[in-house]
């Protein structure tokens, strides 16, 4: 039996960073040892009670069989005309299918429009599962570098220069985890019609769309460029916005040609998303954030207390997030300092030694495709973040030289 060989593509990719992180977190807090956790990419807030009703009401009507696989038609029509009144936009039901959470959505995504050797197109810094699900479809992954001193953005010409026969799709995160990056209107209505004149994919990934810190409000990809639409493929989903990470409701949006392919892909793998948690999914795109108003205020307050900290630090240098819910600081000036147990190499080191020294755990930036920096997540109390900001402004100064 020990001798019986794994696939290849299980070789091909490596364990989440985050979920890594976060559960050895919560291991030592188990223990007893007073850890703070900036690992988890999760709200702290609770879901909303109307969502919750609606699902409990579900399951006492007896909504608990099979659903059709893509989803109940009346959570995707709802989907459609979120998108109509928000966006200006006219998806039909068949242009829509409900997965099992977005990371599912995106999975279904790259099985459906790869094939071997394909390339997909990758900012960095990514979503540590955007190259492991690309290699899983058996793609190949090609990363476009960011300017850090620019808020982790590119140009259009920055983007054309790596796009070659191969290339099917650009995958483009805004709001980014881990940056907290937005891209500009002007830079994703350019990107859009090169995908327009290169006939390319968008992947667009608007998850943190709803997390948003500057004036009004962020736009789907499509309603920026609207000739574009069928060259985009829209990901989205309640986890965030919502607080519904373990109910597992994301969604795609885009031409019903993939759509049916995606709906042939789940078919014969998950089939249809929690038959309640759909009905709770319905009560929440029908009554949209009303309720996010005091999250983003939240949040604001202690994204601003992190770049506070971090500005004490010499030599760490933090773009300020315009989205989601992470900072991600710089910390290359760490390399080559000492500690207890050795010398800071690398992310991984940085992390290491903030975990064991200053027991506060962040991720890794080198999963994300930036060695430099680390990711903290500002999902947890204002006073939390307080104290495992004290902490590490501590390690800094405990590192020699």
């Amino acid at each position: 039996m020990k001798n019986i060989a794994l696939s290849e593509r299980v070789g091909k990719i490596k364990p989440s960073a985050t979920m890594a992180i976060t559960a050895k977190a919560k291991a030592l807090k188990a223990e007893g040892v007073d850890v703070v956790g900036f690992g988890a990419g999760e709200p702290d807030f609770d879901t909303p009670d109307f969502v919750k009703e609606a699902a409990i009401d579900a399951l006492h009507a007896g909504k608990t069989k099979y659903t059709p696989g893509a989803g109940i038609p009346e959570l995707r029509d709802a989907l459609c005309e979120s998108f109509r009144q928000g966006e200006g936009l006219d998806y039909k039901r068949e242009e829509t299918i409900i997965s099992s959470g977005g990371k599912h959505a995106l999975y279904n995504i790259f099985q459906a429009i790869l094939s071997d050797g394909d390339e997909v197109i990758i900012p960095i810094p990514y979503w540590v599962s955007f190259p492991d699900q690309v290699l899983l479809a058996g793609g190949t992954p090609v990363f476009l570098n960011t300017r850090e001193t620019e808020g982790f953005s590119f140009s259009v010409e920055d983007l054309e220069k790596v796009i070659t026969p191969r290339t099917r799709a650009v995958v483009i995160n805004s709001p980014s985890n881990p940056s907290g990056a937005v891209l500009g209107e002007d830079l994703l209505q350019d990107i859009l019609k090169l995908a327009v004149e290169r006939d390319i994919y968008v992947i667009w990934d608007e998850i943190y769309k709803k997390i948003y810190y500057g004036q009004g409000k962020l736009r789907s990809l499509p309603a920026l460029y609207p000739e574009g639409r069928d060259n985009v493929l829209v990901c989205g989903g309640l986890s965030k916005a919502f607080s519904m990470t373990g109910w597992r409701i994301g969604w795609t949006l885009g031409h019903a040609r993939v759509i049916n392919a995606m709906s042939m892909i789940q078919d014969q793998s998950t089939s249809n998303p929690t038959s309640f948690a759909q009905y709770g999914a319905l009560t929440a795109v029908r009554r949209g954030t009303e309720h996010i108003a005091p999250w983003l205020a939240a949040f604001r307050e202690r994204r601003d207390i992190l770049l506070e900290g971090f500005g004490k630090i010499d030599g760490v240098s933090c773009a300020t997030p315009e989205g989601a819910f992470y900072i991600f600081p710089n910390i290359s000036c760490w390399f080559g300092k000492q500690w207890d147990k050795g010398v800071i190499k690398d992310s991984h080191d940085a992390a290491t030694y903030l975990l064991e020294h200053a027991k506060v755990a962040v991720v890794p930036g080198e999963p994300f495709g930036s060695p430099e920096n680390i990711r903290l997540s500002y999902a947890l109390s204002t006073d939390e973040i307080r104290k495992g900001m004290e902490r590490i402004i501590e390690a800094s100064e405990a590192l020699r030289p």
